[in-house]
Protein backbone atom coordinates (compact mmCIF):
# COMPACT_ATOMS: atom_id res chain seq x y z
CA UNK A 1 0.00 0.00 0.00
CA UNK A 2 1.74 3.16 -1.25
CA UNK A 3 1.62 6.24 0.54
CA UNK A 4 -0.78 9.13 -0.40
CA UNK A 5 0.30 12.33 -2.11
CA UNK A 6 -2.27 14.60 -0.52
CA UNK A 7 -1.86 16.72 -3.89
CA UNK A 8 -2.86 14.29 -6.15
CA UNK A 9 -5.83 13.08 -7.75
CA UNK A 10 -6.46 10.86 -10.32
CA UNK A 11 -9.89 11.06 -12.97
CA UNK A 12 -11.36 8.66 -14.65
CA UNK A 13 -13.81 8.63 -17.71
CA UNK A 14 -13.11 12.19 -19.47
CA UNK A 15 -16.33 12.58 -20.81
CA UNK A 16 -18.29 15.86 -20.10
CA UNK A 17 -18.54 15.64 -16.39
CA UNK A 18 -15.03 14.15 -16.24
CA UNK A 19 -13.41 16.69 -17.96
CA UNK A 20 -15.22 19.87 -16.75
CA UNK A 21 -14.26 18.31 -13.09
CA UNK A 22 -10.76 18.01 -14.33
CA UNK A 23 -10.67 21.69 -15.47
CA UNK A 24 -12.36 23.11 -12.06
CA UNK A 25 -9.98 21.08 -9.87
CA UNK A 26 -6.60 22.96 -11.80
CA UNK A 27 -8.78 26.36 -11.28
CA UNK A 28 -8.96 25.49 -7.66
CA UNK A 29 -5.11 25.10 -6.66
CA UNK A 30 -6.24 21.85 -4.72
CA UNK A 31 -3.28 19.71 -6.33
CA UNK A 32 -0.11 19.56 -8.02
CA UNK A 33 -0.74 16.66 -9.89
CA UNK A 34 -3.86 15.45 -11.95
CA UNK A 35 -3.50 12.20 -13.96
CA UNK A 36 -6.42 11.77 -16.41
CA UNK A 37 -7.52 8.24 -17.59
CA UNK A 38 -9.97 7.10 -20.50
CA UNK A 39 -10.92 4.34 -22.18
CA UNK A 40 -9.49 6.47 -24.98
CA UNK A 41 -6.28 6.97 -24.55
CA UNK A 42 -6.44 9.77 -26.91
CA UNK A 43 -9.04 11.59 -25.01
CA UNK A 44 -7.65 11.91 -22.00
CA UNK A 45 -3.80 13.29 -23.92
CA UNK A 46 -6.39 15.93 -25.35
CA UNK A 47 -7.97 17.09 -22.14
CA UNK A 48 -4.98 16.82 -20.27
CA UNK A 49 -2.89 19.32 -22.99
CA UNK A 50 -5.86 21.43 -23.57
CA UNK A 51 -6.21 22.13 -19.66
CA UNK A 52 -2.56 22.66 -19.20
CA UNK A 53 -2.30 25.54 -21.58
CA UNK A 54 -4.54 27.04 -18.98
CA UNK A 55 -1.68 26.85 -16.08
CA UNK A 56 -0.05 30.26 -17.06
CA UNK A 57 -3.53 31.44 -15.77
CA UNK A 58 -3.25 29.14 -12.63
CA UNK A 59 -1.09 27.66 -10.39
CA UNK A 60 2.18 25.59 -11.37
CA UNK A 61 0.25 21.74 -12.02
CA UNK A 62 1.16 18.52 -13.55
CA UNK A 63 -1.40 17.16 -15.43
CA UNK A 64 -0.80 14.34 -17.51
CA UNK A 65 -2.78 11.37 -19.52
CA UNK A 66 -1.58 7.98 -17.23
CA UNK A 67 -3.03 4.80 -16.48
CA UNK A 68 -3.88 2.63 -13.61
CA UNK A 69 -0.78 2.20 -12.50
CA UNK A 70 -0.68 5.71 -11.77
CA UNK A 71 -3.04 6.40 -9.32
CA UNK A 72 -1.88 4.04 -6.44
CA UNK A 73 -0.32 7.42 -4.33
CA UNK A 74 -2.75 9.77 -5.14
CA UNK A 75 -5.04 11.00 -2.31
CA UNK A 76 -8.39 11.19 -4.37
CA UNK A 77 -9.76 9.37 -7.49
CA UNK A 78 -12.77 10.43 -8.57
CA UNK A 79 -14.59 8.09 -11.34
CA UNK A 80 -16.91 9.41 -13.99
CA UNK A 81 -16.50 6.61 -16.47
CA UNK A 82 -19.92 5.57 -17.69
CA UNK A 83 -22.29 5.52 -20.34
CA UNK A 84 -25.33 8.04 -21.09
CA UNK A 85 -28.76 6.96 -21.05
CA UNK A 86 -30.22 7.00 -24.92
CA UNK A 87 -33.57 7.52 -26.06
CA UNK A 88 -35.88 4.79 -25.41
CA UNK A 89 -33.44 3.18 -23.18
CA UNK A 90 -34.70 2.39 -19.66
CA UNK A 91 -33.04 3.48 -16.37
CA UNK A 92 -32.60 -0.05 -15.55
CA UNK A 93 -30.51 -1.02 -18.65
CA UNK A 94 -28.50 2.09 -18.23
CA UNK A 95 -27.93 0.64 -14.56
CA UNK A 96 -27.02 -2.65 -15.83
CA UNK A 97 -24.32 -1.16 -18.66
CA UNK A 98 -23.14 1.08 -16.25
CA UNK A 99 -22.14 -1.25 -13.33
CA UNK A 100 -20.71 -3.61 -16.79
CA UNK A 101 -18.39 -0.78 -16.94
CA UNK A 102 -17.39 -0.72 -12.99
CA UNK A 103 -16.62 -4.29 -13.54
CA UNK A 104 -14.08 -4.02 -15.57
CA UNK A 105 -12.95 -0.61 -13.79
CA UNK A 106 -13.02 -1.69 -10.03
CA UNK A 107 -10.74 -4.90 -10.57
CA UNK A 108 -8.11 -2.22 -11.91
CA UNK A 109 -8.30 0.27 -9.07
CA UNK A 110 -8.35 -3.23 -6.46
CA UNK A 111 -5.40 -4.29 -7.41
CA UNK A 112 -3.21 -1.09 -7.20
CA UNK A 113 -4.18 -1.34 -3.52
CA UNK A 114 -4.98 2.40 -3.31
CA UNK A 115 -4.57 4.03 0.05
CA UNK A 116 -6.61 7.47 -1.25
CA UNK A 117 -10.47 8.00 -1.09
CA UNK A 118 -12.43 6.80 -4.43
CA UNK A 119 -15.77 8.91 -4.98
CA UNK A 120 -17.73 7.91 -7.40
CA UNK A 121 -20.02 10.81 -9.69
CA UNK A 122 -21.04 8.69 -13.02
CA UNK A 123 -24.43 8.01 -12.72
CA UNK A 124 -26.76 6.06 -11.26
CA UNK A 125 -24.41 6.89 -8.30
CA UNK A 126 -25.88 4.96 -5.72
CA UNK A 127 -26.08 2.22 -6.92
CA UNK A 128 -22.22 2.77 -8.48
CA UNK A 129 -21.05 3.54 -5.39
CA UNK A 130 -22.68 0.24 -3.84
CA UNK A 131 -21.07 -1.22 -6.25
CA UNK A 132 -17.55 -0.09 -6.12
CA UNK A 133 -17.31 -0.67 -2.65
CA UNK A 134 -18.58 -4.06 -3.13
CA UNK A 135 -15.83 -4.97 -6.37
CA UNK A 136 -13.13 -3.13 -4.69
CA UNK A 137 -13.36 -4.36 -1.20
CA UNK A 138 -11.93 -0.86 0.60
CA UNK A 139 -13.14 0.46 3.83
CA UNK A 140 -16.85 1.87 3.23
CA UNK A 141 -15.49 5.07 4.53
CA UNK A 142 -13.39 5.55 2.06
CA UNK A 143 -15.81 4.57 -0.94
CA UNK A 144 -18.08 7.33 -1.25
CA UNK A 145 -20.13 8.75 -4.01
CA UNK A 146 -21.11 12.81 -4.62
CA UNK A 147 -24.52 11.84 -4.07
CA UNK A 148 -27.00 14.67 -3.25
CA UNK A 149 -24.16 17.70 -3.16
CA UNK A 150 -25.40 19.18 -6.18
CA UNK A 151 -29.39 18.69 -5.60
CA UNK A 152 -28.55 20.25 -2.60
CA UNK A 153 -27.06 23.07 -4.37
CA UNK A 154 -29.54 23.39 -6.66
CA UNK A 155 -32.19 23.42 -3.78
CA UNK A 156 -30.10 26.34 -1.84
CA UNK A 157 -29.43 27.95 -5.20
CA UNK A 158 -33.81 28.47 -5.41
CA UNK A 159 -34.54 29.50 -2.01
CA UNK A 160 -31.73 32.36 -2.21
CA UNK A 161 -33.84 33.40 -5.43
CA UNK A 162 -37.12 32.47 -3.70
CA UNK A 163 -36.39 34.48 -0.69
CA UNK A 164 -34.04 36.99 -2.22
CA UNK A 165 -31.05 36.37 0.48
CA UNK A 166 -27.67 34.74 -0.32
CA UNK A 167 -27.79 31.53 -0.91
CA UNK A 168 -24.71 30.90 1.40
CA UNK A 169 -27.25 31.47 4.20
CA UNK A 170 -29.79 28.66 3.60
CA UNK A 171 -28.89 25.22 5.47
CA UNK A 172 -31.03 22.68 4.02
CA UNK A 173 -30.20 18.98 2.17
CA UNK A 174 -31.93 16.86 -0.19
CA UNK A 175 -31.40 13.51 0.67
CA UNK A 176 -31.97 10.07 -0.55
CA UNK A 177 -31.35 8.83 -3.45
CA UNK A 178 -29.96 11.38 -6.35
CA UNK A 179 -32.75 10.59 -8.54
CA UNK A 180 -36.53 10.85 -8.63
CA UNK A 181 -37.11 9.68 -4.95
CA UNK A 182 -34.75 12.32 -3.75
CA UNK A 183 -36.51 13.87 -0.64
CA UNK A 184 -35.86 17.87 0.56
CA UNK A 185 -35.28 17.85 4.53
CA UNK A 186 -37.66 20.76 4.91
CA UNK A 187 -38.13 20.01 8.40
CA UNK A 188 -34.13 20.80 9.82
CA UNK A 189 -33.96 23.79 6.87
CA UNK A 190 -33.31 26.90 8.21
CA UNK A 191 -31.64 30.29 6.56
CA UNK A 192 -29.40 31.52 9.36
CA UNK A 193 -30.27 29.68 12.12
CA UNK A 194 -34.08 30.40 11.98
CA UNK A 195 -36.57 27.99 10.82
CA UNK A 196 -37.22 28.19 6.99
CA UNK A 197 -41.10 28.89 7.06
CA UNK A 198 -40.38 31.59 9.61
CA UNK A 199 -37.96 33.13 7.28
CA UNK A 200 -40.35 32.47 4.33
CA UNK A 201 -43.49 34.49 6.15
CA UNK A 202 -40.95 37.15 6.90
CA UNK A 203 -40.24 37.69 3.50
CA UNK A 204 -43.66 37.92 2.72
CA UNK A 205 -44.40 34.49 1.60
CA UNK A 206 -47.06 32.40 3.82
CA UNK A 207 -48.15 29.67 1.01
CA UNK A 208 -45.67 27.17 2.31
CA UNK A 209 -46.59 24.05 1.30
CA UNK A 210 -47.29 24.72 -2.61
CA UNK A 211 -43.57 26.86 -2.77
CA UNK A 212 -42.06 23.94 -0.89
CA UNK A 213 -43.51 21.77 -3.98
CA UNK A 214 -42.95 23.49 -6.15
CA UNK A 215 -39.02 24.21 -5.79
CA UNK A 216 -38.30 20.50 -5.20
CA UNK A 217 -40.10 19.54 -8.20
CA UNK A 218 -37.53 22.30 -9.95
CA UNK A 219 -34.99 20.53 -7.90
CA UNK A 220 -35.45 17.25 -9.30
CA UNK A 221 -36.40 18.56 -12.90
CA UNK A 222 -33.20 19.99 -13.30
CA UNK A 223 -30.63 18.04 -14.77
CA UNK A 224 -34.06 16.69 -17.34
CA UNK A 225 -34.23 20.50 -18.38
CA UNK A 226 -30.67 21.09 -18.66
CA UNK A 227 -30.02 18.03 -20.87
CA UNK A 228 -33.08 18.80 -22.81
CA UNK A 229 -31.83 22.40 -23.58
CA UNK A 230 -28.01 21.21 -23.91
CA UNK A 231 -27.42 17.75 -24.27
CA UNK A 232 -25.63 17.09 -20.91
CA UNK A 233 -24.81 18.63 -17.22
CA UNK A 234 -21.62 18.47 -16.23
CA UNK A 235 -20.58 22.51 -14.67
CA UNK A 236 -22.76 22.05 -11.53
CA UNK A 237 -21.69 18.36 -11.09
CA UNK A 238 -17.65 19.38 -11.57
CA UNK A 239 -18.19 22.29 -8.80
CA UNK A 240 -19.64 19.52 -6.40
CA UNK A 241 -16.56 17.38 -7.16
CA UNK A 242 -14.25 20.22 -6.61
CA UNK A 243 -16.19 21.09 -3.23
CA UNK A 244 -16.24 17.59 -2.11
CA UNK A 245 -11.97 17.30 -2.90
CA UNK A 246 -11.60 20.67 -0.75
CA UNK A 247 -12.75 18.87 2.46
CA UNK A 248 -11.19 16.01 2.04
CA UNK A 249 -7.64 17.31 1.13
CA UNK A 250 -7.75 20.06 3.12
CA UNK A 251 -9.57 17.74 6.41
CA UNK A 252 -12.47 20.28 6.43
CA UNK A 253 -14.77 17.96 8.27
CA UNK A 254 -17.40 19.48 6.36
CA UNK A 255 -21.07 18.06 6.69
CA UNK A 256 -21.98 17.45 2.74
CA UNK A 257 -25.11 14.94 2.04
CA UNK A 258 -22.61 12.06 0.33
CA UNK A 259 -24.01 8.73 -0.73
CA UNK A 260 -22.69 5.75 1.27
CA UNK A 261 -23.66 2.74 2.34
CA UNK A 262 -26.47 2.49 5.40
CA UNK A 263 -25.85 0.54 8.17
CA UNK A 264 -29.49 1.33 10.30
CA UNK A 265 -29.81 5.18 9.93
CA UNK A 266 -33.78 6.04 10.25
CA UNK A 267 -34.15 1.74 9.66
CA UNK A 268 -32.22 1.66 6.49
CA UNK A 269 -29.92 -1.19 5.57
CA UNK A 270 -27.60 -2.29 2.58
CA UNK A 271 -27.88 -0.07 0.22
CA UNK A 272 -26.06 3.47 -0.60
CA UNK A 273 -27.87 6.70 0.02
CA UNK A 274 -26.99 10.22 0.63
CA UNK A 275 -27.26 11.52 4.12
CA UNK A 276 -25.41 14.48 5.45
CA UNK A 277 -21.98 13.21 6.64
CA UNK A 278 -18.41 14.47 7.99
CA UNK A 279 -16.36 14.38 5.71
CA UNK A 280 -12.36 14.65 5.90
CA UNK A 281 -9.10 13.30 5.26
CA UNK A 282 -9.75 10.06 5.94
CA UNK A 283 -13.20 9.84 4.20
CA UNK A 284 -16.25 9.86 5.62
CA UNK A 285 -16.08 10.16 9.13
CA UNK A 286 -19.38 9.71 10.41
CA UNK A 287 -23.15 9.87 9.40
CA UNK A 288 -24.86 13.05 10.82
CA UNK A 289 -28.49 13.02 12.21
CA UNK A 290 -30.42 15.54 11.11
CA UNK A 291 -34.48 16.58 12.14
CA UNK A 292 -36.90 14.79 9.81
CA UNK A 293 -40.86 14.54 10.03
CA UNK A 294 -42.31 10.75 9.88
CA UNK A 295 -43.59 11.82 6.71
CA UNK A 296 -39.86 12.67 5.55
CA UNK A 297 -38.66 9.45 7.05
CA UNK A 298 -41.15 7.38 5.36
CA UNK A 299 -40.14 9.16 2.43
CA UNK A 300 -36.55 8.16 3.18
CA UNK A 301 -37.33 4.93 3.64
CA UNK A 302 -39.11 4.40 0.20
CA UNK A 303 -36.00 6.32 -1.73
CA UNK A 304 -34.00 3.08 -0.15
CA UNK A 305 -36.61 0.71 -1.41
CA UNK A 306 -36.29 1.93 -4.36
CA UNK A 307 -32.95 1.52 -4.36
CA UNK A 308 -32.67 -1.87 -2.63
CA UNK A 309 -34.75 -2.79 -6.36
CA UNK A 310 -32.74 -1.96 -8.38
CA UNK A 311 -30.16 -3.86 -6.30
CA UNK A 312 -31.72 -6.54 -7.05
CA UNK A 313 -31.96 -6.40 -10.27
CA UNK A 314 -29.00 -6.05 -10.93
CA UNK A 315 -27.75 -8.42 -8.77
CA UNK A 316 -24.83 -6.80 -6.65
Amino acid sequence: MKEVNNRKAAVIGLGFVGSSSAFALMQSGLFSELVLIDAMPGKAEGEALDISHGLPFAQPMKIYAGSYDDIADAAVIIVTAGAAQKPGETRLDLVKKNVGIFRSIMPEIRKRDISGILLVVANPVDILTYAAQRLTGLPENRVFGSGTVLDTARLKYLLGEHLSVDNRSVHAFVIGEHGDSEIAAWSSANVSGIPLNDFCELRGYHDHQASMERILCTVKNSAYEIIEKKKATYYGVAMAVKRICEAIVRDEKSILPVSTIQHGSYGIDGVALSLPAIVGQHGVERAVPIRLSETEQAALRGSAETLREVLRQVEL
